[in-house]
C-alpha cells in the first residue's frame, strides 16, 4: 500500500507551520516532509515530529535567496563555498530530525554561463554532497522541476538527472521523481517509472492543471499509484500540492492509504 507523507508547505495551510504537524497526524499521515526546515531551531521541529509520532521523510538543502527568485545553488560556479556550507547544514538539521533523505536544488541556469560550465559545478557540487552525505548514512536526491513554473530551471527531465546520476558515479544519489513536474515536461508516467524503479529514492505527486490533489485533474492517479504498488515501490509518496480549498476536506482521495497505515 503506498505509504504517503504530508507536504507541510503546500498542505494544511490553514494554520501557521508549526501547527501543521499536529494537523496533519490528525488526518491520519504518519509523516510529513516540506521545502526548508531552517526558519526554526532544529529541536523545535524534532519536538513537534515527536509528539504527534510522525517520521521526516525528506527537505531541501537551502536554496539560495528564496525570496529573490533563486532555487538552489548546485549548479553555480560562484557559490561553491555557500553550497557547501548548505550541505553541512542540512545533514545537521537531518541527524537532527531522523530524515533519511535531502534534496539538493540545481538552480535557475545564469544567463550567458556556458552549459557545460553549469555541468561541470553540478557534478563537482553533488559528488561532494553525496560524499557527505553517505558519511551520516544519507540519501540526496536530485528532482527534474518543469520549466513552466520554474522558467530556466536547469533540470528538467528525468532523462538528464539519471544522466547526472551517472555522471556523479554515488551510491547514494537517487532520483525524486515528481509525477507533476514529470507529466508536464515529459509525460509516458508508468513506463519511466517502470524502467528507472531502482533509481527513485523519492516520489511526489500533485495533479495537473492546477497543482492540486490528485483527482482534480488528468493524470490517472487511481491506476498511478496502484501500478507503483505493484511494482514494489517501498519509499514515500509525497503529497506536494496546494489544496483545491479545505486541506482535510480534500483528502478523500487519500482516505483509503490512510486508513491502511
Amino acid at each position: 500500500m503506498p505509504k504517503l507523507a504530508a507536504n507541510l508547505s503546500m498542505m494544511f495551510n490553514e494554520v501557521d507551520f508549526l501547527d501543521r504537524f499536529g494537523a496533519a497526524a490528525k488526518a491520519g499521515f504518519k509523516a510529513v516532509e516540506y521545502l526548508f526546515p531552517y526558519a526554526y531551531p532544529k529541536e523545535q521541529i524534532a519536538e513537534r515530529l515527536a509528539a504527534h509520532g510522525l517520521g521526516q521523510v525528506l527537505f531541501n538543502l537551502p536554496p539560495g535567496n528564496w525570496e529573490a527568485g533563486e532555487r538552489g545553488l548546485a549548479i553555480m560556479p560562484d557559490r561553491i563555498g555557500e553550497f557547501q556550507d548548505g550541505v553541512g547544514r542540512a545533514i545537521d538539521y537531518a541527524k537532527a530530525l531522523g530524515c533519511r533523505r535531502i534534496h539538493a536544488m540545481a538552480g535557475v541556469a545564469p544567463a550567458k554561463m556556458h552549459p557545460a560550465r553549469l555541468r561541470e559545478t553540478y557534478v563537482s557540487n553533488l559528488k561532494f554532497a553525496a560524499a557527505e552525505a553517505a558519511k551520516a548514512g544519507l540519501t540526496l536526491v536530485i528532482e527534474p522541476i518543469n520549466t513552466r513554473d520554474i522558467p530556466g530551471y536547469y533540470l528538467c527531465t528525468s532523462t538528464q538527472a539519471l544522466a547526472i546520476i551517472g555522471a556523479v558515479g554515488a551510491a547514494n544519489l537517487k532520483l525524486q521523481y515528481d509525477i507533476y513536474h514529470a507529466q508536464i515536461m515529459e509525460g509516458d508516467l508508468a513506463h519511466t517509472f517502470e524502467k528507472n524503479l531502482a533509481m527513485i529514492g523519492h516520489v511526489q505527486i500533485a495533479d495537473t492543471p492546477g497543482r492540486h490533489e490528485p483527482g482534480t485533474g488528468e493524470i490517472n492517479y487511481n491506476f498511478l499509484l496502484g501500478f507503483m504498488d505493484k511494482l514494489g515501490y517501498q519509499g514515500w509518496i509525497g503529497c506536494e500540492y496546494r489544496p483545491l480549498g479545505d486541506t482535510v476536506a480534500g483528502l478523500a482521495w487519500a482516505k483509503p492509504y490512510l486508513a491502511a497505515r
